[in-house]
């Protein structure tokens, strides 16, 4: 596979991020999902904090007004419709619309959690008490759950 299609290929599995799949390319032939997900990782480990930093804020809030409007990735609005976070109440809208913020307040990103392993309860559980993470401890968390995402997609994209 040419560099371009590799990339074309695989550039929504870490959301609007390209960047990982470029950087990714180089160590290609993958022997199998598990080697191509570990270089990806590698390089989001290796790409230091800012461009961390840019690909957690490129994800979108949990049951948050853009995908209300219905402006998410075709992956998020999947993994969010899966858990029915789009048709919540008002009243859950509200709990997320204000945990959400507080916890962007907090950590200058938003709150990400691989949707396909958790409950509504979960999430809601898991953020509550993540906004009580020291704010090294939550960088490092928010990029596990974006590695799990990202280990999701590219099954569902190239199967098991």
């Amino acid at each position: 596979m040419s560099r371009a299609a590799f990339v074309e290929r695989l550039s929504a599995i870490w959301e609007d991020s390209p960047w990982v799949a470029v950087a990714a390319f180089p160590a290609a032939p993958f022997a199998n999902i598990a080697a191509l997900h570990n270089e990806m990782v590698r390089a989001v480990t290796n790409a230091g904090e800012t461009a961390q930093l840019t690909l957690l804020r490129a994800h979108p809030d949990l049951a948050g007004k853009l995908a209300r409007g219905g402006g998410l990735t075709a992956h998020s609005t999947a993994e969010q419709a899966g858990l029915g976070l789009d048709r919540l109440s008002d009243a859950e809208f509200d709990w997320f619309d204000r945990h959400n913020a507080a916890y962007r307040e907090r950590f200058g990103f938003p709150f990400i959690i691989a949707v396909k392993e958790n409950t509504r309860d979960s999430i809601k559980t898991a953020l509550a008490a993540r906004l009580d993470n020291d704010p090294a401890v939550e960088l490092k968390t928010a990029l596990g759950e974006v590695a799990k995402i990202a280990k999701f997609r590219l099954e569902g994209l190239l199967g098991t």
